[in-house]
């Protein structure tokens, strides 16, 4: 070594010179050409080749004159390479601070700097992360260059990265919970699941469920799995050309070997980053639709599955096109949250749906009508359940043909809910079609059924008004016992209720039952309900009963249509307690050519 390589003097002001001899083979680190004396490896040089914080300095021309140990380890360039260079020729994928520096020369002011880029020493976090100081260094009032000192904060910053991708990911999770699975419809919650996955996640997303029952569809050969498509999502210029990717019909049959198969049958996602075209075959079974995704410039494909605890519900299927990056680990992650999330509600949809539907059969089956009304009395029905769960109720309508002419027509309400409610209505049912056979006056029907329901041991009451309809007299004698009153829509737009004597419910054994006549020529409309249809919450059942006559309801319309009219404007749709409707029309003129029986006089 010649005294040419030495340290200026000014970087170790307090050290004593030496000769090179003297120092024998003690580790230094050259400096800039020119250096004419020696440095003794004293305090301050023990201090900065001793740090794990990397010291450079530069000369008033941003050359490197000095770097230490840790700063040639770090960077895994040897400290002669740097000698005479500036930052950015040593080191071209690291941030140049040279205008920070050139501040710091001119005000004397230190500031801090973030150096970012990468080095020749691979790094597990990428793209590695340095905060520095920099000072100006000055010997007798002239300015010889900049210090600067480093700390590595690249761990730091990838930690941080992380808890700002596990926040999102929390906050994508609690938004996905608001906004998919609202209702107990299996269509909405998979079309609210695929809107929501695009774009949060991706460019298209879809959504297809296992196809459990073919409604009369043949079944898929053995070994092969039938999805049903359920929602398609993304852009309209994605959605056209991908629209046919399953084939016309509205679900896909998949082999053993398809990605969407495997995904199901091992509960893992499968995962396309820009994808082949062999790789795209395995998504779609079929060779020729691989130029669907090239059309719409698809790169990559994320199926995830939708698990439960018993099964697996079906897959979501997310594709990026484009300039979108492929998809991460972080977004595997997340996509799986989302779908672990979708799936119970998919599967509670499909389980309501189920249930709901038998509930409706059995409801039905349990208000079947083995004769119906007289042809001069048209009727139109409906039940509709209530929104809170899939049970059956108590509620009922019938209409009974009577043998000399007449028509009964009824309408009840069981206390409760459940099938022990339902199956009183149809006891309470079945009584009164007996008791209306023996042709007595609606009053002695009401007195006979509550007394009848005592003797067999039905322990729910129920309200119930009887409506026995005289189409060759033009009138209608009711009773009521506990039930609301029945609302009366006449040709000429007239409408009101029908006042009828209170009277208890039948099954009380209380009795006292009274009888109303009232004139009901052809053309009008007579309307029984249960109390479904008016209860509102914070408002009087009365005020409400008295509502129904502001509708403007029409007598000259289809009665399926006023049902559905009086249905869509005091429900929406759904409701909290269980609705019976019955709407009955007398006809105009006979329709046949019987002639009316002789009936008991009404009380």
């Amino acid at each position: 070594m010649n005294a040419e390589q030495l340290p200026p003097p000014w970087l170790f002001p307090q050290a004593r010179a030496r000769t090179p001899q003297a120092m024998g083979s003690e580790p230094f680190i050259p400096l800039a050409d020119g250096a004419r004396t020696t440095c003794e490896c004293g305090f301050l040089r023990g201090i900065v080749e001793g740090t794990t914080a990397p010291v450079v300095i530069l000369d008033r021309h941003l050359r490197y004159l000095y770097v230490n140990p840790v700063w040639s380890q770090v960077t895994g360039v040897p400290a002669e390479t740097f000698l005479g260079r500036r930052f950015g020729e040593v080191l071209p994928d690291v941030q140049t601070p040279d205008d920070v520096l050139i501040e710091v020369l001119a005000d004397g002011q230190p500031r801090e700097v973030t150096l970012n880029g990468t080095t020749r020493i691979p790094s597990p976090v990428g793209s590695r992360l340095w905060r520095a100081v920099f000072h100006r260094l000055e010997v007798e009032g002239r300015v010889v260059g900049v210090c600067g000192i480093s700390v590595e904060v690249s761990n730091l910053r990838q930690y941080l990265d992380d808890l700002e991708s596990a926040h999102q990911r929390l906050a994508l999770l609690d938004a996905a919970a608001t906004r998919v699975g609202t209702t107990l419809d299996v269509k909405a919650t998979c079309a609210e699941l695929a809107d929501f996955l695009a774009p949060s996640l991706a460019d298209v997303a879809g959504v297809a469920i296992v196809e459990e029952e073919f409604f009369g569809m043949p079944a898929p050969p053995p070994g092969i799995l039938r999805l049903r498509k359920m929602k398609l999502s993304g852009p309209p210029e994605l959605q056209r050309p991908l629209i046919e990717l399953g084939g016309a019909e509205p679900y896909v049959d998949f082999p053993r070997n398809s990605a969407p198969r495997r995904c199901i049958d091992g509960g893992r996602p499968w995962l396309g980053n820009l994808a082949s075209d062999e790789t795209l075959q395995k998504v779609i079974v079929h060779p020729e639709r691989v130029r669907l995704f090239r059309t719409a410039g698809v790169h990559s494909v994320l199926i995830v599955p939708l698990p439960t605890a018993g099964r697996c519900v079906g897959i979501v299927m997310l594709m990026r096109a484009g300039a979108s990056p492929p998809f991460s680990e972080d977004d595997i992650l997340t996509a799986q949250g989302v779908a672990s999330r979708a799936a119970v509600s998919i599967d509670s949809a499909h389980r309501y749906s189920h249930e709901h539907t038998m509930t409706l059969e059995l409801q039905r089956a349990l208000l079947s009508e083995p004769d119906g009304p007289h042809r001069t009395v048209e009727v139109a029905t409906r039940y509709l359940p209530s929104g809170r769960s899939a049970l059956v109720g108590g509620d009922w309508y019938d209409s009974v043909a009577l043998p000399d002419g007449r028509t009964l027509l009824v309408m009840g309400d069981v206390m409760g809910h459940g099938f022990q409610a339902a199956v009183a209505m149809s006891q309470y049912r079945s009584v009164l079609r007996t008791v209306a056979a023996t042709g007595l006056a609606v009053d002695a029907m009401l007195d006979e059924a509550d007394r009848t329901a005592a003797r067999i041991g039905l322990d729910r009451p129920a309200t119930c008004v009887l409506v026995l309809v005289d189409s060759e007299a033009g009138t209608c004698t009711a009773a009521t016992a506990g039930h609301l009153p029945p609302l009366l829509i006449r040709p000429n737009g007239d409408t009101g209720l029908i006042s009828l004597p209170a009277g208890p419910p039948i099954g009380t054994e209380l009795g006292d039952y009274e009888a109303t006549t009232f004139a009901f020529e052809p053309g009008s409309v007579l309307l029984l309900y249960t109390d479904g249809l008016v209860e509102q919450r914070g408002v009087d059942i009365d005020d409400s009963v008295r509502a129904l006559t502001e509708l403007g309801l029409s007598a000259d319309e289809p009665l399926e249509h006023l049902l559905d009219t009086l249905l869509a404007q005091l429900t929406g749709g759904m409701c909290d307690d269980d609705i019976a409707l019955l709407a009955a029309r007398l006809r105009a003129g006979p329709t046949d050519g019987s002639v009316r029986q002789p009936g008991p006089p009404e009380s």
